[in-house]
């Protein structure tokens, strides 16, 4: 969930440093993290050898689930935040996962490097442009039927999810994924078959799973 932006501003998990350390209590016992995240690890349908990035891996806890889930794939974590990645490699001691430090604009991978990108409670936190760049950078990493899956907030579906967002989507980062922007900015990036392929309820709003894929 750390943000991946460095063209605007970098703004770190949970907004400040000083509250890194509640960054994976509050997403484990407030927003229920692992449900929606083995949901998003089902649905990716990950092969051995596959190579798969999580891309603004945070603390690292959707990584870890994406390689005890898959130990036969070549798993990535990427985050622009040293400090939360000091944390998911103490968290991963033991466990064969590859650690980076970069942006989501301007990915440090060449062209075609995976099979599958994740990304999980990230995109909302960029800026319009931003977003836009992230989803052309991850086009491009992607190999050729490569997929991409968006876990973030959503579009609401509900009077109930409506009224949740009400003060949330004033926030410039938060608008655009409110407003239901999200799958047009993936599918300008160049994506096809852009769909919605799950949805969910937190404290906080609604949730999508945004799914796509690479053409060839």
């Amino acid at each position: 969930m750390s943000p991946v932006s460095n063209e605007k501003r970098y703004i770190p998990a949970l907004s400040f440093r000083w509250l890194t350390p509640l960054y994976d209590p509050l997403l484990k016992w407030i927003m229920r993290e692992e449900t929606f995240k083995r949901r998003l690890i089902r649905l990716a349908n990950i092969q051995p050898n596959m190579s798969v990035l999580d891309l603004g891996c945070g603390t690292g806890t959707l990584t870890l689930m994406l390689k005890r889930a898959h130990p036969n794939a070549n798993v990535t974590g990427m985050d622009g935040d040293p400090d939360v990645l000091k944390i998911a490699r103490d968290k991963s001691r033991g466990t064969d996962i590859q650690w980076d430090r970069g942006f989501a604009s301007s990915l440090p991978y060449p062209d075609s490097t995976f099979d599958r990108v994740v990304t999980s409670l990230v995109i909302h936190h960029l800026v319009t442009d931003d977003k836009r760049r992230a989803f052309k950078e991850i086009f491009r990493v992607l190999k050729p039927r490569g997929e991409l899956y968006v876990l973030d907030f959503g579009a609401p579906h509900s009077t109930l999810t409506r009224f949740m967002i009400t003060y949330m989507r004033r926030l410039e980062e938060t608008a655009d994924n409110f407003d239901g922007l999200i799958p047009r900015f993936v599918a300008e990036a160049g994506f096809g078959g852009v769909k919605e392929a799950e949805n969910f309820v937190t404290v906080f709003g609604p949730l999508s799973i945004i799914q796509t894929v690479k053409g060839v």
